[in-house]
């Protein structure tokens, strides 16, 4: 196959722990072709979309991991997949790749994730597709609202629908003197629509991120355990990540979230899950393989590139 990675700055990718690379280097260890490009590199001219991609051979050393071959430019239909992996923000300049890449999806080439579901699928709004799944859940830009869900549940968690690696992610209680200040600023005062969720004690034992590959669970969990003093399980905010088999109720979930996000387009998910609850879908650039796979000697990876294979016929 030939196999393009749309990626964040190369020399900004940490290869000890992430999942574009894992499936990089699983493919290229079987012989599939590689190549990268930015999301800049993405363009329409003369009735076509195009990208500047350059052929990428991994090296194997951890500093120096990867060397580049000479950029072409050629159509994203090309490939026999092109995997969007660059990482939130989700601004305007993502929104508009979405629409690049689904116009080439019309052309022949198959992108995955699917665009128009990378677009559709906000990963904090997309669990109330789920609702069975998850905590009480609100979501608003009002005040009122959020002080009548607060004082309605006691103890919740208030985020932003942009946010990603635990950032702006606030714990209210009744009794908190902040309550006022902290709704403010996440709303922007009434200008910007969050979300609001009962606060899952079984934090403590982790936020458990389940990856699926078309549809399908992994066999293990990627369970964030937050560092001491703090209630949010992500790594980018200090969480420890231990790799765990799935419960039951992990399964569950996954059995119910899986066909409907594959028959979406979305190869590659992954649940976010505290305790019984759903509480996040992401679908841009889910992580937890290589933890997964140093920690148990399973690869997810491995998974992704047995879809891709399938999914190209080959």
């Amino acid at each position: 196959m030939k196999l393009a990675f749309v990626l964040d700055p190369l020399d900004s990718i940490k290869t000890y722990k992430d999942s574009s690379y894992a499936m990089m280097e699983e493919a290229g260890r079987r012989g599939h072709e590689l190549a990268v490009l930015h999301q800049e590199h993405i363009l329409f001219r003369e009735g076509r979309v195009l990208g500047r991609a350059a052929p990428i051979t991994l090296t194997g050393d951890k500093h120096a991991w990867y060397k580049l071959g000479e950029e072409t430019e050629l159509p994203l239909s090309a490939f026999d997949a092109v995997l969007m992996r660059k990482d939130p923000p989700f601004d305007m300049e993502y929104v508009y790749s979405t629409y690049l890449l689904e116009l080439a999806e019309t052309q022949g080439a198959r992108i995955v994730n699917r665009a128009r579901s990378l677009r559709d699928y906000n990963e904090k709004f997309s669990v109330t597709r789920f609702n069975q799944l998850t905590v009480p859940t609100l979501v608003t830009r009002l005040e009122s609202e959020i002080r009548a869900f607060l004082d309605t549940h006691g103890d919740i968690v208030l985020k932003p629908l942009d946010g990603m690696g635990g950032a702006s992610v606030f714990r209210l209680h009744r009794q908190d003197p902040n309550i006022g200040v902290v709704i403010e600023t996440l709303t922007h005062y009434g200008r910007r629509t969050v979300m609001a969720q009962r606060y899952i004690l079984e934090i403590s034992k982790g936020d458990k991120r389940i990856l699926l590959v078309d549809g399908k669970a992994a066999p293990y969990a990627l369970a964030r355990i937050p560092k001491p003093g703090e209630t949010r399980g992500n790594l980018a905010a200090g969480a420890r990540g231990v790799a765990q088999p799935l419960s039951d109720r992990d399964r569950e979930i996954a059995e119910a979230v899986g066909p409907t996000v594959a028959a979406d387009g979305l190869v590659l998910v992954g649940l976010d899950v505290i305790g019984d609850y759903l509480t996040e879908i992401n679908v841009t650039s889910p992580t937890g393989m290589r933890e997964i796979q140093d920690q148990t000697g399973f690869s997810v990876a491995g998974m992704m590139i047995d879809a891709l294979e399938r999914l190209a016929g080959r």
